[in-house]
């Protein structure tokens, strides 16, 4: 029997699905296999505050996550699951004041001690205008909010972690380790600059020690197992320098981690096991820079949504690694490592570098344009790295032939999401509206109001809502009002490229086809409904200005009426949608409709995102010309098709 001499991290699957009650007994399903902690997946309604029947929500509900729109959501959620004995990650952020107040609000309903209540909310608005897009306002009123709950949680949830300084989307989004360092610690930074004025200084030191970090373990573990020693380091330096934080222990970098997402393949899928099983190496094996709480992926997460068995595979991995492997009975294995010593002060003195870039700037809010371009340059970098085979990965660009797997093939070979679940919610939802006192609400949300407007904490008025029946939509409507709505950068610049490597055979096209048009080659670029995964369609767009075309790429969260409108406006050639919440069947079903009755039906449309093969054949039966899904990763062939779509169209006309 092998003594023990360390805890083991937290155990996480983040989940969530079709409604609160499915959702609720996958957790316990969770807990019951071994799971040690809860981490709740939202769908992009809640995420960006919209009740389920709201039409921007429609075909969303329940894709991504699950759907919370008012308290008898979150009582389902969490029934007969003990709040004061869970440790819960909530992935959420711009409405992470409404989701914690929920939360709340079930636990004293369970007759839980708050002050034991214990987890994290994301709550980093920051990341989500550089990578994941599920903001609603502008910076500012951002920063005051996510500095209300932690201000908040200090005096009543002293447990909590009242952030999360999230890397982990960046990483997603193309980030260098030096880039992931330094523009996650400009964030803490802009967090803890405005919550230092919020708290009584004796009390700040505890509040540092109360933020958390998530970040991302790619598939490179010696360099990644190096980065999370540099945020070590760094953190500690910023916390006693820039912040006089003198107890070591309120300076400790605490993260949790998911490892990449970004680099699990459609092709030869099950590869994706041992991708998982390395990265969580990056943050496990080194003592002094051990994640807390680890959650990873599923090995068929590029074909699609993961069945309880998948899930349960990965948390087999964690559990082998840390009971029947001896990793938890050593002290650090690399503390006087040279190679790792060197590798560890390189990535530093980079991120000390771009950090003083943007100080220079005045700081994570005002660099968001800057780094949100870098972002889009790094990612493009790392795909011509893959296209050219300059970097390897198994199965994709090298050794592409193999068997046929086993565990992709029958009819349940990835879950489907319950086609009843989004009607089931939105009956739910209107008993809840019906069966409120509609004067409760009305008072509760004019506090709320009040609160907004005069720069109160706004968590006990959200408190007060939550426990009068307002909903998620109501909740945001308010701040939506007060604050304003914000459109984030999209990194990609419009301007004619120069860049020509490698395509001055698809530019020359490009230019013939324009001729032949008696303009240049219009392409339009758009992300019907709420889906903020932006990465795809920012590549698209770079690489086909790159290769000569006009592109208009105006950001997320368009609707079909925009694109349509957006289409006729800018006499497009070709449309492109990009759609990764896999509500890309009702998305482009209503925009086939619109674009035909708009008489613009002749423009060929393609799509892109994670698209099963039968749904793609949908696609194609209601005219969409091309479907792309992970696996196409040689972005010139796409390039190449697109002007060979436009030169045929042009032909016919």
């Amino acid at each position: 029997m092998h003594q023990m001499t360390d805890r083991p991290w937290l155990f996480r699957t983040y989940a969530g699905h079709s409604t609160a009650k499915a959702s609720n007994a996958l957790y316990r399903g969770n807990l019951e296999k071994g799971q040690t902690g809860l981490s709740v997946a939202f769908d992009l309604p809640t995420q960006t505050g919209y009740d389920s029947d709201h039409p921007l929500a429609q075909g969303e509900v329940g894709k991504v996550g699950v759907p919370v729109c008012h308290l008898g959501d979150m009582r389902a959620l969490f029934d007969a699951i003990p709040l004061d004995q869970m440790n819960t990650s909530m992935t959420i952020n711009a409405t992470a004041p409404w989701l914690l107040s929920l939360y709340i609000a079930v636990a004293e309903e369970q007759g839980a001690d708050v002050l034991a209540l214990q987890g994290t909310v994301q709550n980093d608005i920051i990341k989500e205008y550089l990578s994941r897009g599920t903001y609603i306002c502008p910076p500012a009123p951002s920063l005051r909010m996510i500095t209300d709950i932690a201000a908040y949680t200090r005096e009543f949830l002293p447990k909590w972690n009242p952030m999360n300084v999230c890397s982990y989307h960046l990483q997603e989004a193309g980030a260098t380790p030096q880039e992931e360092l330094a523009f996650a610690l400009a964030t803490a930074k802009a967090v803890l600059d405005d919550l230092r004025t919020k708290v009584p200084a004796q009390h700040f030191p505890d509040m540092v020690g109360r933020i958390s970090f998530f970040v991302n373990a790619g598939i490179r573990f010696v360099t990644e197992l190096c980065k999370m020693r540099a945020f070590v380091a760094l953190w500690d330096e910023i916390c006693r320098d820039r912040y006089g934080v003198e107890d070591a222990k309120y300076r400790r970098f605490r993260y949790g981690v998911q490892v990449n997402s970004l680099g699990l393949t459609e092709q030869q899928p099950e590869n994706n096991v041992y991708r998982i099983l390395i990265e969580m190496l990056a943050v496990t094996l080194s003592k002094n820079a051990r994640a807390r709480a680890v959650q990873l992926p599923a090995w068929n997460e590029a074909l699609g949504l993961p069945r309880p068995w998948d899930q349960q595979w990965s948390l087999r991995m964690q559990q082998v690694l840390a009971y029947e492997t001896d990793l938890l009975e050593f002290d650090d294995l690399f503390d006087g490592n040279p190679a790792i010593d060197r590798k560890v002060k390189a990535l530093m003195d980079d991120a000390r570098a771009e950090l003083a870039t943007i100080d220079g700037m005045g700081g994570a809010v005002q660099a968001i344009g800057y780094m949100k371009g870098r972002l889009v340059e790094s990612h493009a970098a790392r795909i011509a790295g893959i296209e050219s085979g300059a970097t390897t990965v198994v199965g994709v660009n090298r050794w592409q032939s193999g068997e046929p797997s086993p565990l992709t093939s029958g009819d349940d070979a990835i879950m489907v999401s319950d086609p009843e679940a989004e009607a089931d919610q939105l009956a739910r939802l209107s008993r809840w509206k019906g069966g409120r006192d509609p004067v409760g609400v009305r008072v509760a949300l004019d506090a709320l109001r009040k609160a907004a407007l005069d720069g109160s904490n706004i968590m006990p008025s959200s408190i007060a809502a939550a426990k009068a029946g307002a909903t998620t939509g109501e909740w945001a409507d308010v701040v939506r009002d007060v604050f304003g709505q914000y459109r984030a950068p999209t990194g990609v610049s419009h301007a004619p490229s120069n860049r020509t490597e490698e395509l001055d055979d698809i530019r020359a096209r490009v230019d013939a086809v324009s001729v032949k048009l008696g303009r240049r080659l219009k392409f339009l670029v758009g992300k019907p409904g709420l889906d903020g995964h932006s990465n795809g369609a920012e590549q698209i767009a770079a690489r086909a200005r790159d290769c000569g075309m006009d592109i208009a790429y105006e950001g997320i969260r368009l609707t079909p009426d925009e694109l349509v409108d957006a289409a006729r406006d800018d006499a497009a050639h070709v449309i492109g949608l990009s759609i990764l919440s896999g509500s890309h069947l009702p998305l482009i079903a209503e925009f086939m409709l619109k674009l035909q009755n708009a008489g613009l039906g002749h423009i060929p449309v393609i799509a892109g995102g994670i698209i099963p093969d039968d749904d793609a054949r949908k696609l194609q039966s209601m005219g969409v010309a091309r479907v792309y899904t992970p696996k196409d990763f040689q972005l010139n062939q796409i390039m190449e098709e697109i002007v060979t779509l436009v030169d045929e169209q042009s032909f016919l006309a």
